[in-house]
């Protein structure tokens, strides 16, 4: 993990904050009811992303966010796990959307 800004107070009372308000996983599929224990970027900090603005953080699970970040980090675009309320694949590369 990177040191900044995540070593500092002001970071800390923002990731409790953005979790006291959103304790759900925002990534999970609708219907999933996942304890978030980790506040990501939404816009990663090394992509321009502002470390400090509420709309650019999303509450999630663990596994969510070490998938959308291993994503992040080999610049390929990150795709939800899982299908919407009618159990449509949200990948849409799926053969089922195809």
């Amino acid at each position: 993990m990177a040191k900044w800004p995540y070593n500092t107070a002001q970071w800390q009372r923002l990731r409790r904050l953005k979790l006291s308000m959103t304790p759900l996983c925002e990534y999970c599929p609708p219907g999933r009811l996942t304890l978030a224990t980790t506040v990501d970027h939404k816009v990663s900090i090394a992509n321009g992303g502002d470390p400090w603005d509420r709309d650019n953080l999303a509450s999630c699970c663990e596994r969510c966010h070490n998938s959308k970040t291993a994503a992040d980090k080999t610049g390929k675009e990150w795709q939800r796990k899982g299908c919407d309320e009618q159990g449509r694949p949200f990948d849409p590369n799926h053969w089922w959307n195809k």
